[in-house]
């Protein structure tokens, strides 16, 4: 079925179909921005699409399956960042199908994610994906970790990079998230259980260079994402205590070693395991999963963060269980999937940073193990 969608649509595309074919997407799910949620569904994974009215507001308009298997479960099983994830162009969105062990890749057609190829990653239990330039890593969590590198060509069909597959430190090392710095060379990856920030050098071809170990001073860590100044910011869920979640920003030295910019900022709630940077690179929002609160930081050009109001900027009814966090890609609305209450959190973000709540969209079942959240 899927190779009969991949030529389906590569007949569109050069039979010249592709515009119509856009047009008749805009005017089933309208030219405004989209927000996907992946159900992580242990049957039928699925991509939800809501459409972002004007107002920021979402309606649910169509589910795509990704023609994989979730791994189920009920509150954040895959226990990573990044699990669905636009392309730098946004042209393509990635889906990972942890149950079935592959990535599902969609060309979005105007805003409408068709489905184009489903590959197997290489590992076990894959939890998140990165893309930059065509070139896309997925970081598999199980037995001994691994990650593996793909080129997407304009279509979204995945092609494996021959020795491309580079192993993680140890044995369940638990990683959990994956980032390319803007100017495609290094890759950094969280491994939990040791508590390190890892980079790999990334070569012209797409293969990857040597770990570099970067054993974080800070507890907890779980995520990280690259400013598009090319530093990284690392949210960590202190196991130590209540209320002691934090956030640092390091500069990656040419050697693959971090050094600290802001260490360990508190973020004033428990169980910020995500964050999200606005385009413009000025403000990153962290979500406390544990408290049901947003925390939000604005960034110096240097990658200095510096508290925005407090810092709370959300407070959600307790259960809330605000997982992972995503921003549009005018900056202008930040989202939050909200996995205790089965909806999607919408907030508009203020010129100084500070955030707005425009309600929720509910609807969604509660605690059955979504995880992916992104966002046009």
């Amino acid at each position: 079925m899927l190779k009969a969608v991949r030529n389906v649509l590569t007949i569109a595309l050069s039979a010249g179909a592709l515009t119509s074919t856009m047009h008749a997407a805009d005017s089933s799910i309208g030219s405004a921005s989209t927000v996907f949620v992946m159900t992580n569904d242990t049957v039928k994974n699925e991509v939800l699409a809501y459409q972002r009215l004007f107002d920021g507001r979402l309606t649910l308009k169509e589910r795509f399956a990704t023609g994989g298997r979730g791994s189920g479960g009920t509150t954040d099983p895959l226990q990573s960042q990044g699990s669905l994830t636009l392309s730098h162009d946004r042209n393509l969105l990635f889906a990972i199908n942890s149950g079935s062990g592959t990535i599902s890749s969609f060309h979005l057609l105007g805003s409408l994610p068709v489905l184009v190829d489903q590959e197997p990653t290489g590992g076990s239990e894959p939890v998140a994906v990165a893309e930059h330039n065509g070139i896309v890593y997925v970081l598999n969590a199980g037995g001994n970790g691994a990650i593996v590198a793909f080129r997407a060509d304009d279509l979204g069909l995945l092609h494996e990079i021959p020795n491309s597959t580079v192993h993680l430190t140890a044995t369940h090392s638990g990683g959990s998230s994956i980032s390319i710095s803007p100017d495609g060379k290094t890759l950094a990856v969280i491994e939990k259980v040791p508590n390190n920030i890892d980079t790999l050098p990334i070569h012209p071809d797409g293969t990857l260079g040597s770990i570099v170990i970067n054993h974080s001073i800070t507890p907890g860590v779980f995520a990280a994402i690259f400013t598009p100044n090319g530093q990284l910011i690392v949210s960590e869920n202190q196991p130590n205590g209540t209320d002691v979640s934090s956030i640092s920003s390091y500069t990656i030295n040419a050697d693959g070693t971090v050094t600290a910019i802001s260490q360990s900022l508190q973020t004033f709630g428990d169980g910020n395991c995500w964050n999200v940077i606005t385009p413009n690179g000025k403000y990153v929002y962290a979500d406390n999963s544990a408290t049901a609160t947003v925390a939000g930081f604005s960034v110096a050009a240097n990658g200095s963060l510096t508290p925005i109001a407090g810092t709370i900027l959300s407070s959600n009814p307790a259960g809330t269980t605000n997982l992972d966090i995503a921003a549009s890609s005018d900056g202008k609305f930040i989202y939050t999937m909200n996995s205790g209450t089965g909806s999607v959190g919408i907030y508009s973000v203020n010129s100084d940073g500070t955030l707005v709540s425009l309600g929720d969209i509910d609807g969604l079942p509660k605690t059955v193990g979504f995880n992916g959240i992104a966002a046009l």
